[in-house]
């Protein structure tokens, strides 16, 4: 039996919203160990920011993910800073 490679990729572009949410959102690996908590979180995120989701202080609470060393609203308010600077972008 053989392995196939994996197929290639398509890089995002790096000036495109869900690139900026997707790496806001890798910052806080150290906080959010689980990378499908991260891709989940920020796929909600991007929602939010095209107006189909919740706001990130329900986010972070109904996504359900696991946090590390920071609690749930803090985490909420940095996603909020970090979000307003890419919407003025």
């Amino acid at each position: 039996m053989t392995t196939l490679p994996p197929p290639n990729m398509k890089q995002a572009n790096p000036n495109s919203v869900e690139k900026k949410v997707y790496d806001v959102v890798e910052k806080y690996k150290d906080n959010i160990p689980v990378t499908n908590d991260r891709y989940r979180l920020a796929y909600n995120l991007v929602k939010y920011l095209q107006g189909e989701a919740d706001i990130p202080e329900i986010l972070v609470k109904s996504t359900k993910i696991e946090l590390i060393n920071i609690s749930g609203v803090e985490l909420a308010i940095k996603l909020n800073v970090d979000l307003e600077k890419i919407k003025s972008n």
